[in-house]
């Protein structure tokens, strides 16, 4: 709890981590936009980096119900603004490169989509007090992100039922 009032807190922490998660995905759209990483790379340090960001946000709400919704609202603003994008509704170049394989609007209603709705469904359903929320999340983030980044550095072995797999992702 940031402040002596929880409900205010929970709308502190609500607004604090919105603004972190914002700018990270700003920050990321940046790259995307000037070419920095390639662009498969730079999805992937969106995929990484978001969901744990926002993990690490958790402690500032409170433990209860309240503390879930209003977490939750965060990655839900994110999955209306990627419904908007996603039918051409809403227009951000920049964000849908650092979100898609191909800078193709569209692709931002499917795995993008999917990927915050897990989260933000996990955050709902399992918030703090089960350790499937965090387990979910970090294997959502972490390891399907860095199975696809260390497995184009290292992945030489192929997996014999998925010659697209590598042993090393």
């Amino acid at each position: 709890m940031i402040l002596g009032n929880p409900v205010v807190s929970d709308i502190c922490a609500t607004g604090l981590s919105g603004c972190i998660a914002l700018t990270l995905l700003r920050f990321w759209g940046e790259t995307a936009k000037r070419g920095i990483f390639d662009q498969k790379l730079n999805r992937k340090f969106v995929h990484v980096s978001i969901g744990l960001v926002f993990m690490i946000c958790w402690p500032m709400f409170s433990s209860g119900y309240r503390g879930a919704i209003l977490a939750a609202l965060v990655p839900g603003i994110n999955i209306i603004r990627m419904i908007l994008l996603g039918l051409g509704i809403m227009k951000d170049e920049a964000i849908v490169k650092s979100m898609s394989r191909n800078g193709d609007y569209r692709e931002l209603l499917k795995g993008p989509l999917y990927y915050a709705s897990t989260i933000t469904l996990a955050c709902i359903f399992y918030w703090r007090t089960s350790p499937i929320a965090i387990a979910a999340i970090c294997n959502l983030c972490a390891g399907d992100g860095l199975a696809d980044i260390i497995g184009r550095q290292f992945g030489s072995h192929k997996i014999p039922y998925n010659r697209n797999k590598s042993l090393a992702g």
